[in-house]
């Protein structure tokens, strides 16, 4: 008899959770919609979370007032699947915050800063946080060159890189310390098309030194040591992780995050947002 009064006070913890857990995920949506308008994407997640767990507080209250009435073959794949569930989420989420607790190296000689969308009226307040970071790392790295990646979506008024680049020249920063990738559409195209940038970078460099040319560059060009180039990304900090791996797939070793704060209001659902994403790319044999 006790065994059974806990089971179901069990499964009536169960419905008070879900229920709450339902009623939260509409009230973020709305928040996040309002705040952000409804061009936020993935948003329709909450809206799907919050029916399922709707769904998961009725049949837990079913099984507590009828036990007998709902078969195993139902109860058992769906406890299964929220376990699961609650699980990969919990890896994912703490892949996300150990890459945004990264410490950031000084002195890189790149450091790739990803670019993220922009309107009409501006660059956004996620963009405006990483090249404020990058405008406060170049202060302390000044022998830093910075990759500007992000291209042109269909709703763009400009390419990212573009927009960026403008913003930091008239931060300060020399036009000589950046390059713009302006052909990008997603992270893979960020690390791919900035790690092809590099390169030729470098073997312009490498080039110089061999011939001895300083009409491009200062300084002297007696020998050139092979050693790894380090490379830093700069992005969200919910971001750096996805990105530092994918990166790593491509044989980019000598890597490093350099994390930039994200929107408070927005930093749950980026967060989750991302957890899909990193398990999107892992299928994909990107990371």
């Amino acid at each position: 008899m006790g065994a059974m009064r806990t089971r179901e006070e069990d499964d009536g913890m169960i419905t008070w959770i879900a229920g709450i857990g339902a009623a939260l995920c509409v009230i973020y949506y709305i928040v996040i919609t309002v705040y952000a308008g409804f061009s936020v994407s993935f948003s329709w997640f909450w809206l799907l979370a919050a029916g399922f767990l709707a769904f998961l507080a009725w049949g837990s209250r079913c099984m507590r007032l009828h036990p007998k009435e709902v078969p195993l073959w139902v109860s058992v794949p769906v406890i299964t699947f929220v376990a699961a569930s609650f699980v990969i989420l919990c890896v994912a989420e703490a892949c996300v915050f150990v890459g945004a607790a990264t410490s950031e190296k000084p002195g890189l000689d790149y450091v790739i800063v990803l670019g993220t969308k922009i309107h009409e009226r501006g660059i956004s307040n996620s963009l405006r946080k990483r090249l404020d970071k990058a405008v406060r790392y170049s202060q302390e790295s000044p022998g830093t060159v910075f990759i500007l990646s992000g291209g042109q979506g269909a709703d763009e008024p400009m390419p990212e890189a573009e927009a960026m680049y403008e913003y930091l020249v008239r931060r300060g920063l020399s036009p000589t310390r950046l390059l713009m990738e302006p052909d990008s559409t997603s992270t893979l195209e960020n690390i791919a098309f900035s790690q092809l940038l590099i390169r030729r970078q470098e073997q312009v460099k490498r080039e110089m030194a061999r011939t001895g040319d300083r009409s491009v560059a200062p300084g002297p060009y007696l020998q050139v040591e092979e050693k790894p180039v380090q490379i830093g990304i700069l992005t969200s900090n919910y971001h750096v992780f996805r990105a530092k791996m994918i990166a790593k797939k491509r044989g980019m070793e000598e890597i490093y995050g350099i994390s930039a704060a994200s929107d408070p209001v927005l930093f749950v659902h980026l967060c989750v947002r991302e957890c899909a994403a990193i398990l999107k790319d892992r299928l994909m044999g990107n990371m």
